[in-house]
């Protein structure tokens, strides 16, 4: 188990999107009609531990107004510093929530709110348990503690034992339209063109929280460094393989990154080929694109465009990534 570490608090009118899911618990946090288990399930990223937070903010708050926590109250004071009791929240050990920890949840709940009020159990990325391990968190929920709340956080309902999804409530959680994604990025990471935070959003389908992720590798720093190098002129032919294959051993260790890398390289070489064949107007394509524009003509970019696609394939099929990357380099640079 592990302590609350998002040391904030979000109301629901500051979550972007789920328009659905802010409904459904805003009526049974207002009317108190609370059911023992959620599931919040739906893509990685779009805010469902988020949500969760917000959800326990509301219950642990003493002096909470709808759906507003006060913020200022001894439980608001708790969960800001991480320290509340009656909040408990369960992470993967590794690749999965294994059955000793489960277990360790299941002592934990022998006692009784330590504030005479809720207690509130998360549990995230519960599609990764195991059978074992979902058969001891089945038992929690067909015989709940009295004023225990759970809400698992999980991608799918698919993944998990058909009867954990049964006593759970399901609440459904969808991408964002790609604006919202884009807000969110930027507003973590103001930094961000609001071009290339677009773009992100999405390469990560409308999943903030995904791209984010993709942003702390560097990726934009990587494309942008690639692109320099389309334009870099080289002496010789030994300094371009050179320099190729330099590029392809620095991608080639990305892990979930790499084939959102290769997605960038594909948009950018098909927004270069929109506006050789007047598809898309010079003013309105990115710097990157208007650099470059003239290098290549439309069968070379085609060939480009291939070269990406060849290597999505391979990467599919777990050829040697090294490998994979050094032809792709050798091919676009």
């Amino acid at each position: 188990m592990s302590s609350y570490v998002d040391l904030t608090m979000v109301a629901f009118d500051q979550i972007r999107g789920q328009s659905k899911a802010k409904r459904l618990l805003g009526r049974a946090l207002a009317g108190s009609r609370l059911s023992h288990a959620y599931l919040f399930s739906g893509p990685t990223g779009v805010g469902k531990a988020t949500m969760a937070a917000a959800v326990a903010d509301i219950l642990l708050c003493e002096s909470q107004q709808g759906d507003q926590p006060c913020g200022v109250c001894p439980g608001c004071a708790k969960m800001l510093s991480g320290n509340h009791p009656d909040y408990i929240r369960i992470t993967p050990q590794g690749a999965a929530i294994k059955i000793d920890q489960i277990r360790a949840l299941k002592e934990a709940l022998v006692f009784s709110p330590f504030e005479n009020g809720y207690r509130v159990i998360v549990l995230e990325d519960v599609h990764t348990m195991r059978r074992e391990a979902g058969n001891s968190l089945l038992k929690l929920l067909e015989e709940p503690p009295p004023n225990n709340i759970f809400i698992l956080i999980g991608s799918s309902a698919e993944a998990l034992l058909s009867t954990i999804v049964s006593r759970c409530q399901v609440v459904p959680f969808f991408s964002l339209p790609l604006a919202d994604a884009a807000k969110v990025i930027t507003s973590q990471c103001p930094e961000l063109e609001a071009e290339n935070a677009l773009m992100l959003a999405a390469l990560a389908d409308g999943c903030p929280g995904q791209a984010l992720s993709l942003e702390t590798e560097g990726l934009f720093e990587i494309y942008t460094r690639f692109v320099d190098r389309l334009r870099q002129p080289y002496p010789n032919e030994a300094v371009r393989v050179e320099n190729a294959l330099a590029f392809a051993g620095e991608i080639s260790v990305l892990k979930e990154a790499l084939p959102v890398l290769l997605r960038l390289f594909r948009l950018f070489f098909k927004e270069v080929m929109m506006v050789r064949v007047g598809g898309k107007n010079e003013q309105s394509c990115s710097p990157e694109v208007a650099a470059v524009r003239e290098l290549w003509n439309l069968n070379q970019l085609s060939a480009k465009i291939t070269a990406v696609d060849l290597a999505e394939k391979a990467l599919t099929r777990n050829c040697n990534r090294g490998l994979v990357c050094e032809v792709l380099m050798l091919d676009l640079l």
